[in-house]
């Protein structure tokens, strides 16, 4: 199991501890460094000025968002970060959700998220290969466009650059059970948001065996300390706002995964606390089992033995959110 550090998107403006992090985990062995977009920063950028400052990680990004950008966007930024870093891409995508895609892209979510999802991911993959012009006649994206509103002049390209690697890995962040089976067949990899070592094979139908080579990839909240209870909180507050924050109270993702993993009347109650401003309170409601679940919080002793059941099972790439150097140096200790 290898590790990756996930730094997350900016918040109210950059961390100037990012580049030290990575930095620091590149040193420690680290496979792999993450950065996100929400609706502030953005995750390539970010990404392009740690590449610029490191020289073997791998640069991931989880998850760039598919509304963001057309599919050929997408393609070049990935390509060009992939020869700037010297074949180090790991590109990440995820769809988010209709209050995100709708409220800040200013676009309609798609009515099929599973069909917009494989056509966006045929269309990079047809810019990385560069076998011929991009085609794709699809029901959310058209190259050429040949729309109503379109002048019909549209010519089918493929990229003046020649991509680096044809098979640069492309991850999805899938949640709902038939995006997770997409994802299997036409990605490389998977990025789960939450992951439940114990539980994993219950809430997750996975299949005995996974395509060979395939990436999976969660993110786990980490953070050595003595007082578990007080270590969980900055855990819980992320899931607050996950579960509260990030959705509409009628389709939040992130809460139907919580609901799914058995904790649904905890998950609607964080959410109710949420849309009436009650955040402190909709922290405080998050479980701290399920909070603990899937994070690694705690003494040493405590993590090394929780750390074995992320390896017993599928997980490929552990992506560590810690702002903590010494959590970091623990985890590359114990994972040798």
């Amino acid at each position: 199991m290898r590790l990756g550090l996930a730094l997350g998107y900016w918040g109210r403006g950059p961390s100037p501890a990012h580049l030290d992090l990575a930095r620091e985990a590149e040193r420690l062995g680290y496979d792999s460094v993450w950065t996100a977009e929400a609706w502030g920063s953005d995750a390539f950028t970010a990404l392009t000025w740690i590449a610029a400052h490191t020289s073997r990680i791998r640069l991931g990004t989880a998850v760039a968002q598919m509304a963001a950008r057309a599919p050929t966007t997408t393609a070049m930024h990935a390509l060009t970060l992939d020869h700037l870093s010297g074949g180090r891409m790991l590109l990440g995508l995820g769809l988010s959700g209709p209050q995100v895609v709708e409220g800040w892209y200013g676009r309609p979510f798609p009515r099929s998220p599973l069909t917009a999802t494989r056509e966006y991911v045929d269309v990079v993959r047809q810019v990385l290969r560069r076998e011929a012009p991009v085609r794709l006649e699809g029901r959310h994206h058209s190259h050429p466009y040949t729309g109503p509103d379109g002048t019909g002049l549209g010519k089918a390209l493929k990229p003046i650059t020649h991509p680096l690697r044809a098979g640069l890995p492309i991850l999805l962040g899938a949640e709902g059970p038939k995006n997770i089976a997409q994802t299997l067949t036409i990605a490389d990899g998977w990025l789960p948001l939450y992951w439940t070592p114990e539980r994993w094979s219950e809430v997750y139908a996975l299949p005995e065996r996974l395509p060979e080579g395939f990436l999976v990839a969660p993110m786990v909240r980490a953070h050595l300390c003595e007082d578990v209870t007080a270590g969980l909180l900055p855990v819980k507050a992320m899931l607050g706002f996950y579960i509260g924050g990030m959705g509409h109270a009628a389709r939040n993702f992130h809460a139907d995964l919580m609901g799914r993993m058995g904790y649904e009347k905890e998950a609607r109650r964080v959410q109710e606390l949420f849309a009436a401003g009650r955040r402190e309170e909709a922290v405080l409601a998050v479980p701290d089992t399920f909070a603990d679940e899937i994070s690694l919080v705690g003494p040493r002793k405590r993590i090394a033995e929780r750390l074995d059941a992320w390896r017993r099972g599928p997980v490929t790439d552990l992506l560590v959110t810690s702002p903590d150097p010494a959590t970091l140096r623990l985890l590359a200790e114990l994972n040798t």
